[in-house]
Formats: C-alpha cells, structure tokens, sequence
C-alpha cells in the first residue's frame, strides 16, 4: 500500500541532519549551568543556537527564549503579560489556536480580564475598522494577539500592518507564528511586535522544543520558578539535544528557504487545480484555495459528500495510507467540530466534511494524483 503522509500542519518529518546532530548532541551530557568544562561545551552550543536563531529573524541574542513548543511560548507570553505588564484587555478572535484561546478564556475568569474578539469576515479575516474600534474601547492596558497563518485555513493576516495599528493606541502585540516560523523570512526590528513564539517540529525539528521572541527590556518575568536559566525567565535545565536539533533545522529551513517554497507552492497548485478539474463541487474554506491570500503549506477542503461517508472518510482515507486532518492535531481526537469553521462555514456546510491537507518537500505531484483517485473513489462509493 502506499503511505502519503499531507498532514505537515500538524508536524513534519525530522530532517536527517536534525536527526544526526541530535545523536551527536546525546554524548555532551554536561549541564549546561555547571562552571566546569563539560557544562561549558553544552552552554556554549546552547548560546550558538540562541545567536543563529536570532540572526535569521533580526532579534538580538537575548530576546530568543527557548520553551518546549509554541504551547509554552503563548502561555508564557500571554500568562506574564498579565501578571507583569498591567495588561487588563486582551484583543483575539475566535479563530485563534487554542493555546491562545484557553489561556485568555482562563484569564476572563480567574484574572478579570476584559476579553474582546474581533470581527471576521467571512473568509475569516480580521476587521481592521473593528480592531481599530476596540482599540479605542478605553484606557485599560492592551494586548492584541492574532495568529500570522492560521494552522487550520491557512488565512495570512497582514501582521505588520496590525502590529503599526495597535502601537498606535499603546497595545502590546503578540502572534502565535507557529505555522510561519521557519517557512517565512522575518526581521523584528522592521515592525515593533512585542512577542513571538515557535515550535520545531513545525519545520522539519524535533517535538518539544520551541521559542519566545520577547522584545528586550519587555519587563516579563518567569512564568517556571526554579533557576536562573534562560535569562531568567525559564527555570529549569535546558533540553541541550532538542535545542540543537532547533538549529540544525532553523538553519536548513532559511538556507534553502527560496527553493523549498517554490517547490512546496507548485504541490500545492498543483493539489488545486486537481480538486477543481477532479472534484468540481469542492470549496475550499477561508482563503486556503488563494496562492496570494493563504500559507503555502495547505489548504482546507469542504468536500461534496453525503453524511453518511463523511463520518468514515477520514477511516477510509487512512486505510488507504493517506494520513491528513479533520481539524487541528490538537483537536482531532475530539468529537467537536472545528472551531474556526464553525466561525466561517454555513450551516449546511458545516454539515460536510472539512479535511486539512498540508505540503513539505516530502511530498510528490504523485502523492497528490493518488489522494485525489483515492477522494474520487470515495465520493463516486
């Protein structure tokens, strides 16, 4: 059988370059806050990686924090924006990954946080007249945080235009930049966007590893108490391996950035013009089906298929070693429909079946031809 694996949205395959300096990184076992020499061969390659992240982005050294995911990032930025910045009002959507959305709900509860969500447009696309209308809501201390692509629809924001609009009124800005970091070129210090986050399993690292962008002298405190690591603000004894195994796959995600997007964006023409010729019927939700308008890495399908095939598809399409997703990784276990469509879809769209196929430069025109013979056969059943 063969085995297509378009679900890159919700992780990708480790390069193996990754793979091998993380096996090389295994045998320098020092920890990295001992003063002795085998400490200070793993605190020296840790200050590596933290200056060749922060040289791919334009940060300085000392704004890159190393977390264990995009989770952590957002939960750490957000939590101590809170806690540390006078922050009273928080400013999102309602299409926002959910490590956004449940902390700033858990915020509205038990911190009294004024939480307010922007319009969205039926692609779901911010508001900006909105935005700039909650923004002058009142006097309260703000933070704005709206994801750059959205891991479901693909949408890109104009981030920088947001960000200029916020500092306007004095907000501090935030994005969840998990599907864009390491798939787009970025440079801090051309917008003043406050804080970042990234995870390196999303281009090609390993799982359980990320980082915060925090803008210098942001005032944050720690969110884990225990140790002065990472410039204080993250206690505990860094994952060295993981670390390294970031920057291998930093590295190989910005030199070969160019060439790997043009790859990426023709499978995923390619995957259009397909469905449109193929199964005509199909739409594709949010601006997912715009070269212009969406992230290169996926589209979302509503697909033209009765209920009763819907509830088998995903089942019927893994059986024939397609792996893809209904939702989110993070929500794909759960019987819920997806929070983002729900925002976006019709009613009876909703009741169709909605599937994310995402694209790296492991895939292959082939793989497309198969996953849409194996989509027509469903349909056609």
């Amino acid at each position: 059988m063969k085995h297509v694996y378009l679900d890159n949205a919700a992780t990708t395959q480790v390069h193996p370059n990754v793979i091998a300096k993380m096996q090389d990184a295994l045998g320098t076992y020092g920890n990295p806050s001992s003063t002795h020499s085998f400490g200070r061969t793993a605190k020296t390659a840790i200050e590596s990686a933290r200056k060749t992240i922060a040289k791919y982005i334009n940060a300085q050294p000392s704004e890159i924090i190393f977390t264990s995911g995009g989770t952590e990032a957002d939960n750490m930025i957000i939590r101590c924006a809170v806690r540390d910045l006078g922050v009273k009002t928080i400013i999102t959507s309602r299409i926002e990954h959910h490590a956004v959305l449940h902390t700033v709900e858990e915020l509205e509860q038990k911190a009294a946080i004024q939480l307010l969500y922007v319009d969205l447009d039926v692609y779901g696309n911010p508001d900006l007249a909105h935005l700039e209308t909650l923004l002058q809501k009142d006097d309260s201390k703000k933070l704005v945080s709206l994801m750059h692509v959205n891991n479901e629809i693909g949408n890109k924001i104009d981030l920088e235009e947001i960000t200029f609009l916020s500092k306007k009124y004095g907000a501090l800005v935030h994005s969840d930049t998990v599907q864009s970091l390491g798939h787009y070129n970025w440079d801090v210090k051309a917008f003043p966007i406050d804080f970042l986050a990234a995870a390196a399993h999303k281009f090609h690292g390993p799982k359980g590893i990320g980082f915060a962008f925090i803008r210098k002298n942001s005032g944050l405190s720690c969110m884990i108490s225990g140790g002065s690591q990472e410039r204080g603000l993250r206690a505990g004894t860094e994952s060295f391996h993981n670390i390294v195994g970031l920057e291998e796959a930093f590295i190989h995600a910005y030199e070969n950035l160019e060439a790997e997007k043009k790859y990426v964006e023709e499978l995923k023409s390619y995957f259009i013009a397909q469905v449109k010729s193929t199964i005509p019927n199909a739409k594709f939700n949010g601006h997912s089906g715009d070269m212009d308008k969406s992230t290169y890495t996926l589209v979302n399908v509503c697909l033209p298929i009765t209920e009763d095939k819907a509830m088998l598809l995903l089942f019927n399409l893994d059986m024939k070693g397609i792996a893809c997703s209904k939702g989110s990784a993070c929500q794909s276990g759960s019987d819920a429909g997806s929070h983002v469509l729900t925002q976006i879809l019709s009613a009876e769209d909703m009741k169709k079946p909605s599937v994310r196929f995402s694209f790296s430069t492991y895939n292959t025109k082939e793989d497309i031809d198969y996953t849409i013979g194996v989509i027509k056969d469903i349909i056609e059943a």
